[in-house]
């Protein structure tokens, strides 16, 4: 496709299956018409779209938008892909498009059984605003900022330092994205996830499209940003360009101007809400979509900027007797799609007036005789405050006094004369049978619409119904997490209270430490507890309270002892031991040999609360006692058998001499 100077605002791709299946391998009729060249090609999807992105046409015209995508999923994501200059255009209608060549002889536009041709009649009937656009996306674009990386790490205080710097980099990304949206005048609103250190992701919902915002898709280190535009339900169609007829708009003036087309059958046609556009581009776009009979507030007296506009069309003006309150807004616009507070409040206004004149539109179409259009009678009886009679006796002059029947008898005819008579009496029964029929259609299209509105209102009750389920199910498992922490904080506090009557029990007095203990003689003294007699668990003793001499020390489990461990006990000196479980040969020896007392701890009261113990010092005494008793006993014996051991050999000498 090359470049071209445009007869037009900008080119328009018409688009048709050339050959294939959209679901695998296809190529596409291409034409590029810019409303004097016409450029033709065949081209590959992938082509396509990439002279889609690269020329950026104002319109993608095509007579089946399926022809482009093989289901509603890929159209969205083809609809997502398209540039922001660009709409899609079903030039044939909308849910029930028509044969292309119905509307093509309609709007005479050359057409044949041809891919190409039915590229190009595409095209020239897009560029001639004919069709619906199609669209899947709101005008809200959403901006996510979040973690451009995973905060696990290997643990400790350098994942904690990681994680909190991860949500700093996010937090302030945040900030300048918010203060990049306020320097452009956007309006938006912001929720954020708070975690340790700053955020872990913020979502800004932005009224405005991609190209409107100074922020764009980037992944930086520590941080991500995601630009996308907000998706509708569902795919919505729309007219490429609609009729001026005579109509009620409502305007919200402010910062964010909004204005709504209504037409004189009640039905909203169209909504804007814009910040940038001035009152001439206001202006042109509700001329651009009506002639307007009444312009209305929603507030009272009228806003100048509001009057303004009113003066520009002289038209009728409307407001309240005092402001609408929100809830009567709200209720009444509650059937209708906005997509901000000043779209419903100029809708609401649009309603009013509509409302106030509802009686009298319906008045003065039943006086206009059948054929003639009821929009001029109404725009000059509301506007300029004529009469019904006198406007039509106007409309009548203005087309000139009809010529009178010539009043000659039956008899007097000529044949041709009876027969034409006989030919206007059929078509005007004829044309009496057609209204019958034409007022019976538009008594089933009401039905139709009834039935069509009863079935939106039963799937969005369905659909409001699964949300309030899904609600439920999410609400019911946040509860019992819930109840879990709370089953496990009961527990927890339980645990501490028992600890804490404990201590009251055991101290019954404020006590800091172990040598309060023994400087306040309450006839206690504190024991440190080891959990086993291993070098390991010594150490961590010793690093977490100390050990030193005269201590009272507690194995829990003493089965581990050995040499090396006795001798770190040995250089300790403490005042006893106690163990729990068997202690070795060896290290019983050296502690022994050291006389350092070891004693079973099941001889003394030791009452504990977390890596406090302390034991009666009676008991603690009568242990080494008993200690000493068994070290007693236990170098008698030694004696003894030392004594023996030396009888033994000297008699072994004496024999060994004899012989």
């Amino acid at each position: 496709m090359s470049t071209r100077t445009s007869a037009l605002d900008a080119v328009v791709f018409g688009v048709d299956v050339q050959s294939g299946d959209v679901r695998g391998d296809v190529s596409y009729a291409l034409v590029a018409f810019d409303g004097e060249h016409v450029d033709r090609d065949v081209v590959s999807r992938r082509k396509l779209r990439r002279l889609i992105r690269d020329e950026k046409p104002a319109i993608v015209a095509t007579d089946n938008m399926y022809e482009l995508a093989e289901n509603k999923d890929a159209l969205v994501h083809f609809l997502g892909e398209l540039p922001d200059e660009t709409t899609l255009v079903q030039v044939t209608g909308a849910e029930r498009p028509e044969p292309l060549s119905r509307v093509a002889n309609r709007h005479d536009v050359p057409y044949s059984k041809d891919p190409m041709k039915e590229a190009e009649a595409a095209a020239r009937l897009a560029a001639r605003n004919v069709g619906q656009v199609v669209s899947a996306f709101t005008d809200e674009t959403e901006i996510k900022v979040s973690r451009g990386r995973s905060t696990g790490g290997g643990g400790g205080w350098s994942e904690d330092r990681y994680t909190r710097r991860i949500h700093g980099s996010v937090k302030k990304r945040t900030r300048e994205v918010e203060a990049d949206l306020k320097e452009a005048g956007l309006d938006f609103e912001r929720e954020e996830t708070e975690k340790y250190g700053g955020f872990s992701n913020a979502i800004f919902t932005v009224e405005g499209r991609p190209r409107d915002i100074p922020v764009s898709n980037e992944r930086a280190g520590d941080v991500r940003v995601e630009v996308e535009r907000v998706r509708r339900d569902g795919i919505e169609f729309r007219p490429l360009a609609k009729r001026r007829d005579h109509v009620v708009v409502g305007v919200d003036p402010g910062t964010t101007t909004a204005v709504a087309i209504v037409g004189l059958d009640g039905e909203v046609l169209d909504v804007l809400s814009t910040r940038t556009a001035d009152s001439a581009e206001v202006t042109e776009w509700i001329v651009e979509r009506g002639r307007p009979v009444i312009v209305a507030a929603d507030v009272t007296p009228m806003p100048e900027t509001v009057e303004k506009l009113r003066r520009s069309f002289d038209a009728a003006g409307w407001t309240p007797d005092r402001d609408l309150p929100v809830d009567v807004k709200q209720h009444r616009t509650r059937e209708e799609g906005y997509d901000n507070d000043h779209e419903r409040d100029a809708m609401a206004a649009a309603f009013g007036a509509f409302d106030a004149h509802k009686d009298q539109f319906e008045r003065i179409a039943a006086k206009v005789p059948p054929g003639q259009e009821v929009g001029p009678v109404v725009a000059r009886v509301v506007a300029n405050e004529e009469s019904v009679e006198t406007v039509l006796a106007d409309l009548r002059d203005d087309g000139g006094e009809q010529p009178e029947e010539s009043e000659q008898p039956d008899n007097e005819q000529s044949p041709e004369q009876r027969r034409i008579g006989q030919l206007e009496s059929q078509v005007a029964q004829l044309q009496s049978h057609v209204e019958n029929l034409e007022a019976t259609i538009d008594e089933k299209d009401d039905e139709i619409d009834d039935y069509e509105r009863k079935l939106s209102e039963a799937r969005s009750e369905t659909r409001v119904e699964a949300r309030k389920d899904r609600e439920v199910t999410r609400l019911e498992r946040e509860n019992r997490r819930l109840k879990g922490e709370i089953d496990e904080k009961d527990d927890r506090i339980d645990e501490l209270e028992g600890k804490l009557e404990r201590l009251k029990a055991l101290w019954k007095l404020d006590h800091s430490n172990f040598a309060d203990v023994a400087e306040k003689k309450q006839g206690l003294t504190p024991v440190k507890v080891v959990e086993q007699f291993t070098s390991d668990a010594i150490d961590d003793a010793d690093e977490r309270f100390g050990l030193a001499d005269d201590d009272v020390i507690l194995f829990r489990d003493a089965s581990g002892a050995g040499a090396s461990t006795a001798d770190k006990i040995v250089d300790i000196d403490p005042q006893i031991v106690l163990r729990n479980g068997g202690l070795s040969d060896v290290a019983d020896e050296i502690l022994f040999k050291h006389d350092v007392p070891v004693a079973p701890a099941d001889m003394v009261t030791v009452q504990e609360v977390d890596e406090l113990a302390v034991a009666r010092e009676r008991e603690i005494d009568e242990a080494i006692a008993d200690w000493e008793e068994r070290a007693e006993e236990r170098e008698r014996e030694r004696n003894a058998q030392m004594v023996d051991r030396l009888i033994s050999e000297h008699r072994a000498g004496d024999r060994g001499e004899s012989d």
